[in-house]
């Protein structure tokens, strides 16, 4: 029974940042939405801000797991890297929470928020940078600096995905992996 309350306050705080963002939320309305009292929320959470983390950590731990279910293992570093990249980035734009909080952290610069999404992007980071040491071990790419290229492939996704779709047409995810390739791996190959 407990566990369903928290459950139910999880849902609905999610439901409410993705909403109204992070800062119109307010620990009144989820409890509205959970259809608890709001002290039932302080029995879990001390305060918004932990309640927000757990959200946090629940979407980080969900785009592992789309970036995991990429993965096959039959195929190269290259192929996986860009399965799991353009899949994280894809649950990034579908979840509205995460559209949201993008949103929010352009717009207003709300602390916390840039603080969390700041979190998202270094685990996303660390999750490219295993898979890059994993790869360097199999001499399937050369020696790099894996935390650096894990960084730059990151952020050469989001530049053709975000940045170049400002004044461009979308690029497909072919063309998109054509780029990959080549400035990533004709570079990194053995």
């Amino acid at each position: 029974m407990k566990m369903d309350r928290k459950q139910s306050i999880i849902e609905a705080a999610a439901k409410s940042f993705s909403m109204f963002g992070y800062k119109a939320t307010t620990m009144d309305q989820v409890a509205k939405i959970a259809n608890v009292g709001k002290g039932t929320i302080y029995t879990f959470y001390s305060n918004k801000e932990k309640l927000f983390g757990e959200i946090v950590s629940n979407i980080i731990k969900e785009m592992k797991g789309v970036a995991d279910e990429s993965i096959d293992p039959e195929l190269s570093f290259y192929e996986n890297a860009h399965r799991a990249l353009t899949r994280i980035l894809e649950f990034r734009n579908e979840h509205q929470l995460t559209v949201k909080l993008i949103q929010e952290e352009k717009e207003l610069g709300t602390p916390i928020v840039k603080d969390e999404l700041r979190k998202v992007e270094q685990v996303i980071i660390s999750y490219i940078q295993e898979k890059i040491e994993i790869a360097i071990a199999k001499a399937e790419i050369m020696e790099c600096d894996s935390e650096v290229t894990a960084f730059l492939m990151l952020k050469f996704y989001l530049a053709l995905i975000v940045d170049w779709e400002a004044n461009h047409p979308p690029l497909s995810k072919e063309k998109i992996a054509q780029l990959f390739e080549l400035y990533f791996f004709k570079g990194l190959s053995t």
